[in-house]
């Protein structure tokens, strides 16, 4: 071995040496950083777990149904630009003729509108006979709220950013400033939430009474605070083509609340949680069987899971799944049919109830207690083809107040309570009728308060 092949090997074992060196360092960092990992213990609750990686062969994709199986659909064109050749782009030659070769739909808005400023001017004029100045009666009904100078589209306009799309007041005055010109205060943008409540407050009352007289109603509550106190949201929506969104706040969460709201003559079905205050309602009842089912799966997920709790829980499973393949296999039974399928669940769950009821400290005691308690309101779904098993209904109608709770935390005064639930009443029911919103608020707001009415469905 040379000289320089003698100085080129060692020059490779120092390297090779601090290789070793730099990779004996790196994993005992890996197995301090492993260490630390293990002692964090589980993410927290609000970490979604990762999604385990598909394993074996990829699945085809499902094929769309026919009548989804189609070119999105164009709209009418509000405007045509034609674009065509004069000359030919080789030989410079005048062309003649022409057919349409493909067309390219492009949608756009328009540039915002600014405001519209009117300013109407009664003009006196004289009457020599009687010898005195007259001037008309101006009347702008229909156009303002009273004496005030903001026209009703713009009031519609706030009252559909503050409710459907759950804007605060400051975001509102800067979508008028920003699209509109328009600068309005915050207190005047608050004023007119409160004059568009109070012409539309009579169709609150009328959703108020179509409730009452609606034979399935959906109940639910939710937390709402006004002026630092917490208090309650109620919401009681029906459904069908005439449906109803109506919420109505109460300091309280007692079982007044829904006996003032439905009326001492309301004898429907009510579909609601688990919840005591309805209890005292009279009438029939539906329990949410997806509230009975979360709390089965938080008992078998449980420590004390044992598998006698396991098959418990899996038999009232069990209990609900048979009667929706039931209610599957016959699409229009009888009432005979279905009174006697409604017999046969009520004694399935009567006796899965009393298999634990009597054992205070047994892991299923909590919930035998509670189907023996309601054994009477679990299957209304069955006998009532227009009662559901479960209240999402009335779960979904209440998020928008959820979430106006979250963003507001709540509100600053009756008033601003009062606005708030009625319009959200208003609107609520304007879209759960695939209504406009916008478009029906500006349709009131144009009638007399007196003439005030809900549009047909």
């Amino acid at each position: 071995m040379t000289l320089d092949e003698e100085q080129a090997f060692a020059q490779l074992r120092g390297e090779n040496a601090e290789l070793r060196q730099q990779l004996a360092v790196a994993i005992e960092r890996i197995s301090e950083l492993e260490a630390q990992l293990n002692q964090r213990g589980d993410p927290p609750a609000f970490v979604k777990p990762n999604r385990q990686k598909a394993t074996g062969e990829p699945q085809l994709r499902k094929k769309r149904a026919a009548e989804h199986n189609t070119s999105r659909k164009r709209m009418v064109p509000t405007r045509i630009e034609r674009h065509a050749l004069e000359r030919c782009p080789e030989c410079a030659y005048r062309l003649s003729g022409e057919s349409l070769d493909y067309s390219r739909e492009v949608v756009e808005l328009p540039p915002p509108p600014p405001v519209e400023v009117i300013e109407h001017q009664v003009v006196k004029r004289w009457c020599p006979h009687c010898a005195r100045w007259r001037s008309p009666q101006l009347d702008l009904t229909g156009q303002v709220f009273g004496q005030g100078r903001i026209g009703v589209r713009i009031a519609s306009v706030v009252a559909y950013l503050r409710t459907t799309l759950r804007l605060s007041v400051r975001l509102v005055q800067s979508y008028l400033q920003t699209l509109h010109g328009l600068h309005l205060s915050i207190g005047e943008i608050a004023e007119l939430a409160h004059a568009v409540r109070q012409h539309l407050q009579p169709l609150t009352a009328q959703l108020k009474r179509a409730v009452q007289a609606s034979p399935v109603v959906h109940g639910d509550e939710t937390g709402w605070r006004e002026n630092g106190q917490n208090g309650w949201a109620w919401a009681f929506v029906t459904a069908g083509p005439a449906a109803v969104r109506y919420y109505e706040y109460d300091p309280g969460r007692s079982h007044l609340v829904p006996q003032r709201v439905l009326g001492p003559d309301w004898r429907g079905c009510l579909v609601t949680d688990f919840y005591a205050a309805y209890n005292l309602i009279p009438g029939r009842h539906q329990r949410c069987w997806v509230h009975l089912l979360r709390d089965l799966h938080a008992l078998k997920a449980a420590p004390a899971a044992t598998t006698e709790v396991l098959a418990w829980a899996a038999a009232v499973r069990q209990l609900y799944d048979d009667a929706q393949t039931w209610l599957t296999a016959h699409p229009a039974p009888s009432a005979a049919a279905r009174t006697q399928q409604y017999q046969r669940l009520h004694d399935r769950i009567c006796r899965l109830g009393q298999q634990y009821a009597q054992t205070p400290t047994h892991p299923c005691a909590v919930l035998a207690k509670r189907l023996l308690r309601h054994q009477d309101e679990l299957f209304q779904f069955v006998l009532l083809p227009e009662v559901p098993a479960d209240n999402n209904l009335a779960e979904r109608s209440i998020r928008p107040l959820v979430v106006l709770r979250k963003i507001s935390g709540g509100s600053r005064s009756a008033n601003g309570t009062n606005t708030r639930f009625c319009l959200a009443s208003v609107f609520g029911t304007w879209q759960a009728r695939r209504l406009n919103p916008l478009t029906e608020c500006l349709r009131a707001l144009q009638l007399p308060q007196s003439a005030c009415a809900p549009a047909p469905t």
